[in-house]
């Protein structure tokens, strides 16, 4: 029994697509197996909801009489840095980015109270947002300065541009050290006080798709409360870890970029995050619906919390100084349970990610395509996967003497 993402598009044309969340076909699965499943079923949403740092938006905010080239100059939106080396009104802005006078960690541990994530989610909230941009004139550009309100309205374009979202598997994290930690992890409590993940586990996108047979570039998707694609695998896109014989990464492994119009999104998915002692961020919604084309993709999209393994790592030296430390795994179950045990003794633990808020993106994206409203798309290229040899590498230092 097979089927092709077209004989699903008919059925959503037609209204007669049978469309269930990941949670709903666990259940499915082990009530009435994996053939009935992939017969009954056609397509199974995901959803999650976390801090993604790699996240940003870039637009074009129109030209000035008289003209103005930004590019070159310097650009500030809520006197938050924006990264205009492109073009004469082309901006990026990355959820990281902070204000000039932010203190960072001086005052340690700093409390980055605004940076580009705040910014991001004021402006799809469609806030007003500061520009302050000063440069050099040109013959065709003479403006010099530029000082105005910007609104999400009237910008020509407003994308959400993500080059790393939708981590397949991570770290969970803990401080085996004498004192707080300040991660972007979160707070970590000295002598493995408590154990923070970050993943939605049987919901999350990649860990029903684990060997990406679905999910490729070009793939439509739910991406901050909006109508999004994935335009290229992710940067430390990372497929060739040790995976379980379900082909469920035991490590972070698949990453993807994603892209999507900001101006069809809102804030309920896209929310500035500060991290104490860190940092800004950007908590990001995503949704991707994976096709049942046969009985294999009906048994990796019944993927239990059980059955996901993710690794136990010591932020305190193992994690910065990248020192190998095997302090054992833990499946998404027992971190949802509030306590696991490492290393002989019990540690309470504690999402980054909310399970509730990807359950509500899985069951948003279902309506969707039931309604008629959100079609499937067939991938244009693949993403490398694990017979790839796609490694993610640390980056090779070669110091070097400035004799000029």
């Amino acid at each position: 029994m097979s089927k092709t993402i077209e004989q699903i598009n008919e059925k959503i044309k037609k209204g007669d697509v049978v469309v269930v969340t990941a949670e709903e076909m666990i259940n499915i699965v082990k009530k009435e197996g994996v053939r009935a499943a992939a017969q009954k079923v056609d397509v199974v949403t995901t959803g999650t909801f976390g801090p993604m740092c790699s996240s940003g938006m870039y637009m074009n905010i129109g030209h000035t009489s008289p003209r103005i080239k930004i590019g070159g100059g310097e650009c500030y939106l809520n006197d938050v840095p924006a990264y205009c080396g492109w073009a004469a009104v082309d901006l990026y802005l990355g959820c990281t980015a902070l204000p000039g006078d932010d203190p960072g960690n001086k005052v340690y541990p700093g409390e980055f109270r605004y940076g580009g994530g705040h910014v991001i989610q004021e402006f799809v909230e469609g806030k007003d947002v500061r520009l302050e941009a000063t440069t050099y004139g040109t013959d065709c550009y003479p403006k010099k300065k530029l000082k105005t309100l910007i609104n999400i309205k009237d910008v020509n374009e407003c994308v959400l541009f993500n080059p790393r979202n939708c981590y397949q598997n991570y770290n969970v994290a803990v401080n085996l050290g004498s004192k707080a930690i300040y991660t972007y992890m979160g707070v970590l409590k000295p002598d493995m006080g408590n154990a923070n993940y970050s993943s939605a586990g049987q919901l999350s996108p990649l860990m029903n798709d684990p060997l990406y047979r679905t999910i490729g570039i070009g793939t439509r998707i739910f991406l901050g409360g909006g109508t999004g694609y994935i335009a290229w695998w992710g940067t430390q896109h990372n497929p060739t870890v040790r995976r379980n014989e379900n082909g469920v990464p035991l490590a972070p492994a698949g990453t993807l970029a994603l892209i999507g119009d900001l101006k069809q999104m809102n804030g309920r998915f896209l929310v500035g995050t500060s991290m104490l002692g860190y940092g800004t961020t950007l908590t990001v919604g995503v949704g991707i619906p994976i096709p049942i084309l046969d009985e294999g993709m009906a048994a990796a999209t019944a993927v239990r919390d059980e059955e996901i393994f993710a690794p136990i790592v010591d932020y305190s030296e193992s994690y910065p100084q990248v020192k190998p430390r095997d302090l054992g795994r833990a499946n998404y179950a027992q971190l949802r349970s509030g306590k696991i045990t490492v290393q002989g003794r019990p540690c309470p633990t504690a999402p980054l990610s909310s399970y509730s808020k990807a359950a509500e993106i899985a069951t948003l994206l279902k309506d969707w395509i039931k309604q008629g409203k959100f079609y499937l798309t067939q991938p244009v290229e693949k993403i490398p996967g694990a017979e790839s040899g796609v490694k993610f590498k640390l980056l090779k230092e070669r110091p070097y003497e400035n004799n000029c």
